[in-house]
């Protein structure tokens, strides 16, 4: 495995009796990179992380981390990562500063400097001395962000880190990770906030169905999109009847009172409009977001 490659599946599988949780997932994610990992609820990202983590046995392929196998059996490497899967386990009688001080035993080189450091880094630090049981449930995300990050991870593998957090906190958060990324960092991102996810990742992986079907740069992805030209019409059936005679056109598609074309300009469809009679009212046109790519790889293959 390179020195640039912190995390990289092969092949990897995992099958629950006839359930095919996770069928071909093959990733390599670079240092100091943010990796966003997305897919719909039952896609198989959270068997995935379990897999990654070492707490599933593979029944296929295999996980390396930092160039070491990692299986429930073998976990070595897992001391250079911190993780953040679900809900933070707190203890609701303790205070964020004793929560991190009893994940600090764990930890011999971890000193009170760093706790003191980790609660400024997450926004916790007002909060430190106050009991976790009466955090909202943005705050104890923050929390258990923090005992992710506690002994310095090299790795950082995230599930839904802004849960419950307000727009200012998700901000926070995205500004955090892309620091942590530019100190060296490596973050392995699930979310389902496509938005966010297109504004701090450097890579993302699309799973459906157990399977990657889509890999690369956000802008690599959306590039492949086509922008759609979005024209309101008095009649939209007549209107796609006569673009269907349009070079160039990929889709069209009625939608209410419009009709959606892709693969031309905006120009181009009202010129062909307009010499059949046709005149559009009201012309747009929307470019391709990580969320419409989602929507399309996922449904395709659903």
């Amino acid at each position: 495995m390179s020195t640039d490659l912190v995390l990289q599946t092969e092949h990897l599988k995992k099958h629950f009796g006839k359930v095919r949780a996770v069928e071909e997932v093959s990733l390599q994610v670079r240092r100091g990179e943010v990796f966003g990992f997305l897919g719909p609820n039952g896609s198989g990202k959270t068997t995935t992380i379990g897999m990654v983590l070492g707490l599933l046995h593979p029944t296929g392929g295999r996980v390396e981390l930092f160039g070491q196998e990692v299986t429930p059996g073998r976990n070595r490497a897992l001391q250079r990562v911190g993780a953040l899967v679900g809900s933070p386990a707190l203890v609701p009688y303790l205070s964020a500063r004793e929560n991190l001080q009893l994940i600090a035993r764990l930890h011999p080189d971890v000193s009170r400097q760093r706790i003191d450091q980790v609660l400024a880094i997450v926004g916790l630090s007002e909060a430190a001395d106050r009991r976790a049981e009466g955090f909202s449930t943005g705050m104890k995300q923050r929390l258990g962000l923090a005992m992710a990050l506690l002994h310095q991870p090299e790795l950082l593998v995230l599930d839904e880190p802004t849960n419950g957090m307000d727009p200012a906190g998700m901000r926070e958060i995205r500004t955090l990770l892309r620091s942590l990324a530019e100190q060296g960092v490596t973050v392995f991102l699930s979310s389902h906030l496509l938005h966010e996810v297109e504004q701090v990742c450097d890579r993302v992986a699309v799973l459906n169905k157990g399977r990657v079907v889509a890999l690369g740069s956000v802008g690599e992805l959306l590039g492949k999109q086509q922008e759609v030209v979005r024209v309101r019409v008095s009649s939209p059936s007549e209107a796609a009847r006569r673009l269907q005679s349009l070079p160039g056109a990929t889709s069209i598609k009625p939608n209410g009172a419009y009709v959606e074309v892709a693969g031309v300009s905006g120009q181009v469809v009202v010129l062909h409009l307009t010499s059949g009679g046709i005149v559009p009212s009201e012309v747009s046109t929307s470019r391709p977001d990580l969320e419409s790519l989602f929507l399309e790889l996922t449904q395709e293959t659903a």
